[in-house]
């Protein structure tokens, strides 16, 4: 499952670096909180010690939820860091910037593809949210400074997403959504449609806080919730280490109660 770009918004003096805003840290640990508890219920099923039927219904619908919302923020994250790094950095040093951040949010993803592998060789993630993200981030120079071509840019691959997911080819085309058959993986997040998604959030971000800032007369009254606010801002955080936590607490439960894991997946 997916975690925000984590993008740093904390307000400081300094026209370098990003104001924050509540309202986007908020629904990021809103996020979070439905990537939590979708987990809980995967792993449970995933592990066979509960027959809930995590790939169909109302749970698949707050896996697709979760992942929009999640890669909705990048692009709203995105294009209001970028209207600051864009007054002061050259275009060299912008391209480097994102290429940097993007290539260490992928080096993330692949070494979550290391540790699948390694733990469930029948279905590892070859190309997972993280791998998403870090390839839109790298790419972000190419296309964070439009606006209305994102929005269509970003319909037309969303609306492209169920017949390219028809198609059939070889791994190396998964990044595109093109798999073979027989593919499995238990997270698989490929451009088409998803990063639709991004570019539909960089022309919201955008079109609310332009040159970064919130928009005249587009006031949000947000409550002060803390504990929201604060996973918000330690996404990435929370995503590489609340699945280690959900399937240790799972396993030591049911190692109590006697009840034995099984993983769905051959081995390879």
């Amino acid at each position: 499952m997916p975690i925000v770009l984590a993008v740093r918004l904390f307000p400081m003096r300094s026209s370098q670096v990003p104001a924050r805003f509540p309202e986007i840290d908020q629904a990021r640990g809103v996020a979070i909180i439905m990537m939590v508890v979708f987990h809980i219920a995967f792993d449970l099923y995933f592990l066979g010690i509960a027959p809930i039927p995590a790939n169909q219904g109302l749970w698949r619908l707050l896996a697709l939820s979760t992942a929009s919302l999640f890669l909705f923020l990048v692009g709203i994250s995105l294009s209001i860091s970028s209207a600051y790094a864009a007054r002061t950095l050259t275009r060299r040093e912008f391209i480097l910037k994102y290429v940097s951040r993007g290539g260490f949010i992928l080096a993330l993803g692949l070494l979550i593809t290391a540790v699948t592998w390694f733990l469930i060789p029948g279905g590892f993630i070859r190309f997972g949210i993280l791998h998403l993200i870090g390839i839109a981030v790298m790419m972000s120079p190419l296309y964070i400074r439009y606006l209305w071509p994102n929005l269509i840019v970003g319909a037309i691959i969303i609306a492209l997403g169920p017949l390219v997911a028809g198609l059939r080819g070889n791994s190396w085309l998964l990044w595109a959504g093109i798999h073979p058959e027989g593919f499995a993986s238990i997270d698989y997040t490929p451009l088409v449609p998803w990063f639709g998604v991004v570019l539909i959030g960089v022309f919201a971000g955008k079109l609310l806080y332009p040159g970064g800032m919130r928009r005249p007369g587009f006031s949000v009254a947000v409550p002060s919730l803390g504990p929201l606010e604060y996973l918000g801002q330690h996404s990435l955080a929370v995503y590489l280490v609340h699945q280690p936590v959900i399937i240790g607490l799972i396993l030591f439960i049911s190692g109590i109660m006697g009840i034995s894991p099984s993983i769905p997946f051959p081995a390879g």
